[in-house]
């Protein structure tokens, strides 16, 4: 197996080495009275400045380079631009051949023949994927020098000066130049004195009741952005409180600089006029001062179609809101009101235009709302205005097919189908019913079974989907409308044949969302959440966890024993012979060594933890933070922070039975099943920064513990924490991390207390081809449990040497609606190793962990 690695590496190189020997002429396509840009350099006032802000105002950016080499550009050099045409002038000084390939195929067919895939097609593909030469263009450059003025101009530099050079470089690098842009700032400016000028009364009441708020200071530096957000907060002020014909135009600013003075001034002063409305009828223009509107009439149309006549439609009318309707109105009133946040007498706002329009969406029962504003009937002032909003429902019924490719830690792939079928509208009250079922047939590698899919799982569930808080007390003046709330009642079972234990949950949830803050935070709130978890298999742990049950082996081989324990080969055997084994020792029917009495303990720990029941009724608070605005923005942070706690309404509610266990201790059980008693406490957070044009760091936080309680010594399975993996510490596999320096020595290792830190590099290589560099550092431990491993346990800080690091490479590739990922990671720092061999001393192919994955793992 070395030997084949060995092999591997040397061809890859080989391949490496090949293109750099055969691509090595970076100016290999580039005319020959031209040159290759290589570098640029700026200068800002004779110091070299790498600030990307800066750097982005040059239009012409060199090739990008890979470990030194222009590798894109390498690969573009290999296709000839000119196949088809080489290859028209090949067939006309090789007569014979062009007849052979006439009668071949035909003349038609021979002249299609230059745009297929081995005539051309190749040479296309390798300048597609490939990055074609940034030849220096002069006029880029000058056009580049003319836009840095104007940056600096922009931040209050108003005296600026840009000149560029070029610089050929010498003969070995032939064709090649590079690009210096040099700065001299000049003074900055300062704003000194801030005045207003504004024609209406009333917007000038408006103004100044907020310009607390200005982004224009007494002393700061002029910034052209500033003036531009203050343009943009003035319009949103004035559109938000009546001034619903307010024109963004009618806002400028007059700077001024004393030029009296004898001394040298660097003071500006600032005038903001905000005049008139401008209305233009043909070559008509007249001014109007501008005027708060008030809302006059609301009304809502359902089921709105413009072919009908709006005469025959039926109306009524709602707390001051007019409901028009076909037939029989299918929505009670009162929904369709608290979804209108524009009220009659109130004045006229954008932002309560906006938040109509989202409640509408929130219902999840109608299309996207169509509205519109017109002036009253005999409104002589022309300040009162009619709403009218249209409404196109959904169809009651919606039967949806989904199909999925998923991939998780435990399975290598796995393939999901399911259907949703939708009832909308159930009770009036726009409510949602939902029924799902899902399908999921996956590998799993690890297991004996040799069947591809040899793991699966069957789901249903029924949930209802209510457009506002459901709770007996009012929740309004706490959660408004416009923060679109929420709420979810869903009951579910599935049943799974995963590792082979196999397992059956049912459980129940009622849960509250909305969304705080201008739609970009949430908070999910479940205020029940209840999951039975049953194991069916319990006899089958030891043939699944082969680790496990090696170690028990291996101590249980050091003792004569019978056939009430061994095989014929001396091994236990797994279903009987192993629970007889650790059965006996702590009953002392067997006598073991004093250094083996803890490792059983362990195992038999490990056995209970994984195979007991569980019962867990809990409550849980999300709150999620989150800067991005946009899809695609790529300088943006989220925070998610979470509490949980369970069985603490068990503990108060339920009349509960007394066990009592091993230890002499008593347990609380429900339904024959002891509940789970814990608190848990999460932080996660995350933070993208762009660097370059396509390249930007990613950084990821996480601490997350969970502290056992009352009823229970150790926190449910489904809760606890693991480390290693492919969205984890990528240089240790899954479930093979920790807890501590204890080595992984057990199967899907596992604890109630995790620290990770993430830090990544990415990076373009070749189109959609991305590149990553990443480190990962974190480890798992026990934090007040009843494990007795003091290596398991973090005790201080002092328990930080134990964290894990790895270090690695990572290959994706992007097809715009998800990620295919490659990750090869590194264990650098081991803390399983004794201290003095912790940190790697060599490299080694074999001890590479390649983690796939879909999308990013944050």
């Amino acid at each position: 197996m070395r030997k084949s690695l060995s092999q591997l590496s040397v061809i890859s190189l080989l391949f490496v080495l090949a293109i750099a020997l055969f691509s090595c002429d970076a100016t290999k396509r580039v005319p020959n009275d031209r040159h290759l840009l290589r570098e640029n350099l700026v200068y800002v006032n004779g110091t070299k400045t790498d600030d990307a802000k800066i750097n982005n105002f040059v239009l012409q950016k060199p090739n990008s380079y890979v470990l030194g080499m222009p590798i894109s550009l390498y690969i573009y050099n290999l296709g000839n631009p000119n196949a088809e045409k080489d290859f028209v002038q090949w067939l006309d000084t090789h007569p014979r051949w062009h007849r052979f390939l006439d009668g071949f195929l035909s003349k038609k067919q021979v002249g299609r023949l230059q745009k297929s895939f081995f005539v051309s097609g190749i040479d296309h593909q390798l300048q597609k994927i490939g990055e074609a030469p940034s030849v220096l263009d002069t006029a880029r450059v000058h056009k580049s020098t003319k836009q840095l003025g104007a940056y600096f101009r922009s931040i209050g530099y108003f005296n600026n000066k840009v000149t560029d050079s070029i610089f050929i470089l010498p003969n070995e690098e032939k064709q090649q130049a590079k690009v210096g842009y040099y700065i001299t700032t000049g003074e900055r400016y300062y704003i000194d004195s801030l005045k207003t000028h504004i024609t209406s009364p009333e917007i000038d009441s408006v103004y100044q009741q907020n310009k607390a708020k200005t982004f224009l200071k007494s002393g700061a530096p002029y910034q052209l952005t500033d003036f531009s957000n203050e343009r943009s907060r003035l319009y949103e002020l004035f559109r938000n409180n009546g001034f619903y014909t307010f024109q963004q135009s009618s806002i400028n600013f007059q700077i001024e600089r004393d030029t009296v003075t004898a001394q040298k001034d660097n003071k500006l002063q600032v005038t903001t006029n905000i005049g008139d409305l401008i209305e233009r009828d043909g070559d008509v223009i007249t001014t109007k001062k501008y005027k708060m509107h008030y809302i006059n009439k609301v009304r809502l149309y359902t089921d709105y179609d413009n072919k009908i006549d709006k005469s025959s439609l039926d109306s009524l009318e709602y707390r001051n809101m007019i409901i028009y309707y076909k037939g029989k109105l299918r929505y009670r009133p009162r929904v369709l009101y608290h979804a209108t946040s524009l009220k009659k007498g109130q004045i006229y706002s954008d932002l309560e235009r906006g938040n109509t329009y989202r409640q509408f969406n929130n219902l999840r029962v109608f299309r996207y709302p169509n509205m519109d504003f017109k002036y009253a009937t005999n409104d002589t002032l022309q300040n009162k205005l009619d709403a009218n909003i249209y409404l196109s429902s959904l169809d009651k019924f919606s039967l949806r097919l989904t199909n999925e490719v998923k991939r998780s830690e435990i399975e290598a792939i796995g393939f999901g189908l399911g259907t949703s079928f939708a009832a909308r509208n159930v009770f009036r009250r726009a409510e949602t019913l939902e029924l799902n079922l899902q399908g999921t047939f996956a590998s799993q590698p690890t297991l004996k079974d040799t069947r591809f899919f040899n793991t699966s799982e069957v789901s249903g569930d029924i949930r209802f989907i209510f457009p506002s808080i459901v709770f007996p007390l009012n929740t309004r003046k706490l959660i408004p409308y416009y923060m679109t709330p929420q709420t979810i009642l869903q009951t579910g079972m599935s049943y799974q044949t995963n590792i082979g234990l196999d397992k059956r949950t049912t459980s129940g949830l009622l849960r509250y969302v909305w969304n705080p803050r201008k739609q970009k935070n949430k908070v999910i709130f479940d205020l029940i959440n209840v999951q039975y978890v049953n194991n069916i298999n319990p006899g089958n742990f030891f043939n699944i966890y082969q680790s496990t049950y090696e170690r028990l082996n291996d101590i249980a081989k050091k003792y004569s024993l019978g056939s009430r324990y061994v095989d014929d080969k001396g091994n236990l055997t797994p279903t009987e012979g192993t629970f007889n084994f650790i059965n006996d020792v702590f009953e002392r029917n067997l006598v073991v060594q004093g250094e083996d009495i803890l490792p059983i303990y362990a195992i038999s720990e490990r056995y209970r933890r994984i195979t007991n029941n569980d019962f867990i009724v809990s409550s849980s608070f999300t709150y999620i933070i989150n800067s991005k605005s946009q899809f695609f923005e790529r300088n943006f942070s989220q925070l998610r922070f979470k509490i949980e706690g369970a069985g603490s309404l068990l503990n108060a509610l339920t009349a509960t039975y007394k066990v009592v266990n091993t230890e002499g201790s008593t347990k609380n059980k429900i339904f024959g099943v002891e509940y789970a008693q814990y608190a848990k406490a999460e932080v996660d957070f995350i933070k993208h920064f762009p660097i370059a044009k396509q390249s930007s760091l990613a950084f990821r936080s996480f601490l997350g513990i969970a502290i056992p309680y009352g009823n229970s010594d150790n926190i449910p399975f489904s809760q606890s924490y693991f480390a290693g993996g492919t969205t984890d510490n990528r240089g240790f596999k899954a479930y093979r991390l920790g807890p501590g320096s204890s080595g992984s020595i057990l199967d899907y290792n596992e604890a109630n207390m995790k620290i990770t830190l993430n830090l990544e590099y990415r990076f373009p290589i070749l189109g959609a081809l991305k590149g990553a560099l990443f480190t990962d550092v974190g480890n798992i431990w026990n934090v007040a449990d009843n494990t007795r491993f003091d290596e398991y346990k973090f005790k201080d800080l002092s328990s930080l040497k134990d964290v894990g690091l790895s270090t690695g490479f990572g290959l994706r590739y992007d097809f715009n609606f998800f990620v295919i990922r490659l990750d090869m990671g590194v264990p650098t720092y081991d803390p399983s190793e004794e201290m003095s061999n912790r940190w790697i001393k060599k490299f080694r192919i074999k001890e590479t962990v390649f983690n796939f994955g879909i999308n990013y793992p944050f």
